[in-house]
């Protein structure tokens, strides 16, 4: 009986954990899966596989919650989506084979350096834009109409009309790629290269870039998770307490998206990325050894950087924007 009552516990704790990621992934365009790795692994000790496993299944979730509300209010790109799946679908494949041959020979410290500093580059190109509402418009190209790149939705912060062109599909398609790979390889939906794909390589509007992410990763993880299951990286007690935790935070997720600024999106997804990017990199290092303290100081050290660099550019633009001067907001 105690024993019954244990896994109940267990299973709603593992569920809120669920809410949360759920919940911020929505928002940012992550997935969930990619807050609910290191939560599951770091909180609950739960082995990485099948952290990555249950991963899987939650992204499915987080799509299934968050996109039916951005395809409703029209903002999510649907057609872009699909032009940009044969690309996430591919790597995915490839990178949930690697994944197998990662673990079965002890090489997984490897991707995970190797992503964290992707994470943390690919927050380069993505500041330059930080306090900019609506992208400047760039002169279309063969595959904005090609790809119908080009659209339009009411952005309800603005309370306007927001028109869209974007450009540079292959570069797009490459990103998307890799996104997919990583997707197979450490089951977190890959949302940050998919949003930087579309943020940076094709000029997207955030809200467009992180409702389409949504509208994508769902696709991404089946792939990948039908490749985990098959290999018994699934369990579905786990996977079913993080799918119902991340299903309920995801849609209150997208109902809060609509309402906050581009520029909030943003800083919310930089936090998310210095944080996921420093734990990727300690974590990979931890596993041959090379860092030597425990993973809770990795875990809340890799906060704090992430919380400074947030303030830091938050009170950089209130306090001194460029040029030097003095915001008039004050």
């Amino acid at each position: 009986m105690l024993n019954f009552i244990g896994i109940i516990i267990r299973f709603f704790s593992i569920m809120l954990a669920g809410v949360f990621s759920g919940f911020l992934g929505s928002l940012t365009g992550l997935g969930g899966g990619t807050i609910l790795v290191p939560v599951l692994t770091l909180f609950y000790g739960i082995p990485i596989i099948f952290a990555t496993g249950a991963s899987l299944i939650s992204t499915i979730a987080t799509s299934d919650g968050s996109a039916s509300a951005y395809t409703k209010e029209k903002i999510a790109n649907v057609n872009l989506s699909i032009s940009l799946e044969m690309a996430t679908t591919g790597g995915a494949i490839v990178g949930s084979f690697v994944a197998i041959y990662m673990y079965a020979h002890s090489l997984s410290w490897i991707v995970y350096v190797i992503f964290g500093s992707v994470l943390l580059f690919s927050l380069y190109p993505a500041v330059k834009k930080l306090h900019s509402e609506i992208p400047k418009k760039t002169k279309p190209d063969w595959s904005t109409r090609f790809f119908k790149l080009s659209g339009s939705y009411f952005d309800e912060r603005l309370n306007q009309k927001i028109n869209y062109e974007g450009s540079r599909w292959y570069l797009g398609e490459t990103i998307m790629f890799f996104a997919g790979f990583f997707s197979g390889l450490l089951g977190i939906g890959s949302g940050a290269l998919k949003v930087l794909g579309m943020d940076w390589a094709l000029n997207l509007p955030m809200k467009v870039t992180t409702t389409t992410s949504n509208f994508m990763i769902g696709i991404t993880a089946a792939t990948s998770s039908t490749i985990y299951w098959y290999a018994g990286f699934i369990q579905p007690m786990i996977a079913a307490a993080t799918a119902i935790g991340v299903l309920i935070g995801a849609y209150y997720g997208s109902k809060v998206l609509v309402r906050i600024s581009n520029e909030n999106i943003r800083l919310i997804f930089f936090s998310v990325l210095i944080f996921l990017g420093l734990d990727m990199i300690f974590s990979g290092l931890d596993k041959i050894n090379l860092v030597f303290v425990d993973t809770v100081f990795q875990f809340s050290f890799a906060a704090a950087i992430a919380v400074i660099t947030i303030l830091l550019l938050f009170f950089h633009e209130k306090f001194m924007p460029i040029g030097g001067k003095v915001s008039e907001k004050l």
